[in-house]
């Protein structure tokens, strides 16, 4: 799949891969569904005026989907991507894997080991100060699809609301932290690999991939009271694949 050149491109080669995963009948279709989604909002928000520079938004944002467009080419192709993504797409046949966790999966390779690489494309370090206003205003537009997107799981999921009696809000809880304070921790982790450079940073590249990829098997077996409780979840969630794409492919 050729890299995409623009945040245009980036729609189109999502779709391609939405097609592909239905093709498959796979539940990975799932994130890339809702990551469109996310960027039809950016795309808005640059065309609105939102981001003091759209031009480079559009850059990052390009940056920033064509790491997830080459993992998934990877995989595809029968290759190894990194180990952050090979968590997320390892779990494509595993039973008992929730919705959420499928977009868990995704939002945490994307955005804590994608999102600080890309920054550095875009942002050289003595520019980087200048991108974090922008780099904030993503998080409303994630932050104005949240609601919507628990009610899609739910509307698929009957019992997810077990995660809330077992741990006060830890679906809610789980959902914010993966989007807000993931999206701090990348920001941290992209000012610490703009002050380093050469083979340094990319030893601290590996070992980020390396942490990220160990938060992944976290997502897929939590343990305790809330691995007990997903196992109760999954016997009812629905299967039907494509209607859980369509649903989250519809929330804009």
């Amino acid at each position: 799949m050729q890299a995409a050149a623009n945040i245009d491109q980036v729609i189109e080669r999502l779709d391609v891969v939405i097609a592909a995963f239905r093709e498959r009948r796979s539940p990975l279709a799932f994130f890339p569904a809702l990551y469109r989604g996310v960027t039809l909002r950016v795309r808005a928000g640059i065309h609105a005026g939102t981001f003091s520079d759209g031009a480079r938004m559009d850059r990052l944002d390009t940056a920033f989907a064509n790491r997830y467009l080459a993992a998934v080419e990877a995989f595809l192709a029968g290759q190894r991507p990194s180990r952050a993504w090979q968590a997320a797409f390892e779990v494509e046949a595993r039973r008992g894997t929730l919705i959420l966790q499928h977009l868990l999966l995704g939002m945490n390779a994307h955005i804590n080991y994608d999102l600080p690489v890309a920054i550095q494309t875009v942002a050289p370090p003595a520019t980087l100060a200048e991108l974090q206003g922008d780099f904030l205003a993503i998080n409303a537009i994630l932050a104005a699809l949240l609601d919507r997107v628990q009610a899609v799981i739910g509307a698929f999921s009957p019992l997810l609301d077990l995660l809330d009696r077992v741990g006060g809000r830890t679906d809610e809880r789980i959902a914010t932290f993966s989007i807000t304070n993931a999206r701090d921790e990348a920001w941290h982790e992209a000012t610490r690999l703009a002050a380093e450079g050469g083979p340094v940073r990319d030893r601290s590249i590996l070992s980020l991939d390396r942490r990220v990829a160990l938060l992944g098997q976290c997502i897929i077996v939590p343990g305790g009271a809330c691995g007990l409780a997903i196992d109760l979840i999954a016997r009812t969630e629905s299967v039907d694949l494509h209607a859980i794409t369509d649903a989250l492919l519809a929330v804009v």
